[in-house]
């Protein structure tokens, strides 16, 4: 059935607004593979460049946001990182620009949490400053209000459609892309989110968001990686890898 223009804005927005609940996992087949999830690079990963962000024994290459030290509540447990309590974000000691990023995370019940990349530590918080891949309990979590705010979405701007994450315990995957203005968020080896930074139509969204109170959300080319932990839930990371892009 062909869909008028008026009809399709109103599907579209539908969806923007529209709950997180319902299924996980849909019946779609993932659109690229999905790597095993463990703490170490194979070859094949070494040559095309990428790089271990967690060894999986130690928090070696994270610190808390502007402190010099990880804080308290963070903690390698069998191979992951992980924390069980509201707990201050972390950010990678290193700084990345263009880059292809692959974390596995697994989330608790009713868990929010998030990934920050390209945050600077110019302001009082990194969400201030960086774009957010939003990790969520779709189901229980307070935050499952708008796909806007589920997991996948680039927060609080462009929703994520439903039906691809894992049931709550279970392991996701992670990709994000940037390179240039380019991002892409993807999600179990769909493509969730893909936008263009600093464009007409991310300018609006900003505009109209939370984020247009702070006038250094999203401009910086080169930044942190980062782990929100000030929300409640479990959370736990492994197979956290960066391959830098020319």
């Amino acid at each position: 059935m062909i869909l008028t223009s008026a009809r399709r804005a109103t599907a579209l927005l539908m969806t923007m607004l529209a709950g997180c609940g319902g299924s996980s996992m849909g019946s779609q087949q993932p659109a690229v593979p999905v790597s095993a999830g463990t703490n170490t690079l194979t070859l094949a990963e070494q040559a095309a460049g990428w790089r271990l962000l967690f060894d999986g024994t130690t928090l070696k290459g994270w610190r808390g946001y502007k402190q010099a030290t990880v804080p308290d509540g963070w903690k390698v447990v069998s191979g992951t990182l992980t924390k069980d309590k509201p707990v201050s974000d972390i950010v990678s000691s290193e700084e990345f620009g263009d880059f292809e990023l692959q974390i596995e995370w697994r989330i608790g019940e009713a868990g929010n949490s998030g990934i920050f990349y390209r945050g600077t530590e110019d302001f009082e918080h990194i969400y201030w400053s960086a774009p957010e891949y939003q990790l969520l309990d779709d189901i229980k979590a307070a935050d499952n209000k708008t796909r806007l705010t589920c997991a996948g979405a680039a927060y609080g701007l462009y929703p994520a459609p439903e039906g691809h994450l894992k049931p709550v315990g279970e392991w996701n995957v992670t990709r994000i892309v940037a390179r240039g203005a380019h991002v892409e968020h993807w999600l179990n080896g769909f493509k969730m989110v893909e936008y263009e930074l600093w464009s007409p139509d991310w300018e609006a969204k900003v505009k109209a968001s939370k984020f247009g109170e702070w006038p250094g959300y999203g401009r910086s080319k080169r930044g942190h990686i980062a782990m929100q932990g000030d929300h409640t839930g479990s959370l736990a990371f492994r197979g956290i890898k960066i391959r830098p892009l020319s």
